[in-house]
C-alpha cells in the first residue's frame, strides 16, 4: 500500500534523523518494495551538500547494522540549508518541486518534524505560507511528542494546526505504539474470547503498568529539570497504554473507531487524588554489580536545590461501567534496577478456597497475565497447579510467549510507525481531542509538583522511595516474577 513519495525530515541533522528515521525507514521501504520510488530530503540549518549529507546517511544506515546503501544514498537522498529565521521557504518549496519532477513524484510528501517542540509552531507556519501544506498528492505532517507542556498550550498548538492541516493530515507520533506488544494489545483482547470476557471488574482485581529505565538523565537536563517526569514519561507513554488496555470494544478496526473509544476512556477517569501520587527523585546509589552512581542533583546542568521529580506512582479510577471499583496503578521513574516496560492484570481470587486445613502452606494465589513490552516483548500468564508431593501444596506457575521465539523479524517502533504514516493509517496515532484530555488528567498532577506536593529521595538502582506505595509488589513481587501470595 505504500506510494511513492518525498520524506523531508526537518532536523535531517539531529540525532533522532541519524539514530532513529534513516535506519527505520531504508527498513521499512526495502521491506515493503518501494525502496526505488520514495526519495527523502533531509532539511536542517547547517551548511552541507547533497554528497556531504548523504555520506552522513551511509553512517547512520552502517551505523544501525545495514549494508551497502551507496547506490540507494546516492541515487534517493537531497539535503537542503535553512537557516534558523529564514524569511521565507519557497527556496525549499522550490528545491522539493524539482526533485519530485525529476522522479516523477505525483506529490504525495511527508513533513517529519524531528525538532524540539518549541520549534513546531514556526516551522508549521513557514510551511504553510509557501504552500506546502497541500500539495497534487497526499500531504502528512508528523510531529513528535510532547506535544504542549500542559493543557493550555497543547490546545493553542492544536488550534495552530488546525489552521493550516485537516486532521486526517496530522500524526502526532509516539514510539511507544509502535511496539509489536502495544499494538497486539488490540488482537490480544478482542480476538482471544477468553480473555476479553474477563477484562471487567467482575474478574479483574487491579491492573498496573510500569515503565522502568536503569539511565538516568544523561546529557538531558536542559529539557528534563523543565519537564519532569509526568509530563516525559506518564502523560504520554503510560497513557496511551493505559487507554489501549481499558478502552471498549472498538465498531471495527479503523483509526477514528480505535481512537474514539480512547477518548472516551480518558474521559471516564476521575480527578486524581493527589493523596495517591508518590514523587521521588533519584539520589547517589550503587549498582548490583557494584558500579557507583551520581544522584540527580548530581547531573551535569541540573540547577542547586532542583525538586524535579524523575519518578512518580499514582493510582487511577475509571468511572464506568466496566472497571468501577478497579484501581489502576501507573509508575514510571529514572535510575530503577531493570529495565522494564509491562502491564500486570491481576485477576480476582476464586470466591471460597476449597483447601482450607489440609495444610498451612496450601494458599491459592491469584492469576496474573502479564503483558511485556520490553526488553523482551511477549506474555505470561501465571497459574496455579498442584506441587508433586504427598501433601496438598499449591504451586504458581508460568506460560510464557516471546515474540523473538516465534518470529525472526520484529520491526523497530519507529519503522512500524514510518508505515503506518504512508500508507495513511492514523490509528495508533494520538488525535488532538486526545491530547487535550490527557493534559487535562494530568494538570493537576504536574501543579502538584511545582507546588510543594512531597518529593522524596530514593537511591539509584532501587525500586523508588522508601516505604513509599510500589505497585509491582502487590502484583509479581520484584519485576523478575516471583508472584505473592494472594491475602486470601
Amino acid at each position: 500500500m505504500a506510494e511513492p513519495h518525498l520524506f523531508v525530515i526537518y532536523g535531517g541533522t539531529g540525532d533522532l534523523a541519524k539514530r532513529k528515521l534513516f535506519p527505520s525507514l531504508y527498513r521499512m521501504l526495502a521491506k515493503t518494495g518501494v525502496s526505488g520510488e520514495a526519495v527523502v530530503l533531509g532539511v536542517a540549518s547547517a551548511p552541507l551538500s547533497d554528497d556531504e549529507y548523504r555520506r552522513s546517511a551511509r553512517e547512520s544506515l552502517a551505523s544501525a547494522g545495514i549494508g551497502d546503501t551507496s547506490a540507494w544514498c546516492d541515487e534517493r537522498v537531497y539535503y537542503e540549508q535553512v537557516e534558523r529565521g529564514t524569511p521565507s521557504l519557497e527556496p525549499l518549496a522550490r528545491r522539493i518541486a524539482a526533485i519530485e519532477r525529476d522522479h516523477g513524484l505525483s506529490g504525495n510528501r511527508v513533513f517529519y518534524l524531528a525538532l524540539p517542540p518549541g520549534a513546531f509552531p514556526r516551522v508549521i507556519e513557514d510551511l504553510s505560507k509557501v504552500g506546502l501544506n497541500r500539495s497534487d498528492g497526499w500531504t502528512r505532517l508528523v510531529i513528535e511528542k510532547p506535544f504542549g507542556r500542559d493543557l493550555q498550550s497543547a490546545q493553542e498548538l492544536n488550534r495552530l494546526v488546525h489552521r493550516y492541516f485537516d486532521e486526517n493530515q496530522v500524526y502526532r507520533i509516539d514510539h511507544y505504539l509502535g511496539k509489536e506488544t502495544v499494538r497486539n494489545l488490540l488482537a490480544f483482547r478482542f480476538a482471544n474470547l477468553l480473555f476479553e470476557t474477563s477484562w471487567n471488574r467482575d474478574r479483574i482485581d487491579a491492573v498496573e503498568i510500569t515503565v522502568a529505565e536503569t539511565l538516568g538523565i544523561g546529557t538531558r537536563a536542559a529539557y528534563y529539570d523543565n519537564a519532569g517526569v509526568v509530563r516525559d514519561m506518564m502523560q504520554n507513554h503510560l497513557t496511551q497504554l493505559l487507554a489501549l488496555v481499558a478502552m471498549e470494544a472498538p465498531h471495527s478496526f479503523e483509526a477514528d473507531a480505535i481512537r474514539d473509544e480512547k477518548v472516551q476512556l480518558l474521559r471516564s477517569i476521575r480527578r486524581i487524588d493527589l493523596n495517591e501520587v508518590t514523587f521521588g527523585q533519584y539520589g547517589p546509589g550503587t549498582t548490583a554489580g557494584g558500579e557507583q552512581l551520581i544522584g540527580y542533583a548530581g547531573e551535569s546542568g541540573v540547577p542547586a536545590g532542583s525538586t524535579t521529580p524523575t519518578y512518580v506512582s499514582l493510582r487511577v479510577d475509571i468511572d464506568n461501567w466496566r472497571w468501577q471499583g478497579v484501581p489502576f496503578y501507573l509508575r514510571t521513574g529514572k535510575r530503577l534496577p531493570e529495565k522494564s516496560s509491562h502491564i500486570a492484570v491481576r485477576f480476582r481470587p476464586p470466591p471460597t478456597c476449597l483447601f482450607h486445613g489440609r495444610r498451612d502452606e496450601c494458599v491459592a494465589h491469584q492469576n496474573v497475565i502479564k503483558l511485556i513490552l520490553q526488553p523482551n516483548e511477549g506474555f505470561e500468564l501465571y497459574f496455579d497447579v498442584k506441587s508433586p508431593s504427598e501433601s496438598l501444596k499449591l504451586t504458581q506457575e508460568r506460560l510464557r510467549f516471546m515474540y523473538a521465539d516465534s518470529f525472526d523479524d520484529i520491526p523497530d517502533a519507529y519503522q512500524t510507525l514510518i508505515r503506518d504514516v504512508i500508507e495513511g493509517d492514523q490509528t495508533l496515532f494520538v488525535r488532538a481531542d486526545e491530547v487535550e484530555e490527557s493534559w487535562r488528567l494530568f494538570d493537576p498532577v504536574i501543579d502538584a509538583a511545582a507546588d510543594g506536593h512531597p518529593v522524596h529521595e530514593y537511591a539509584a538502582a532501587t525500586w523508588g522511595p522508601e516505604g513509599r506505595h510500589t505497585p509491582i509488589e502487590w502484583a509479581l513481587g520484584p519485576i523478575r516474577g516471583e508472584v505473592t501470595k494472594s491475602p486470601r
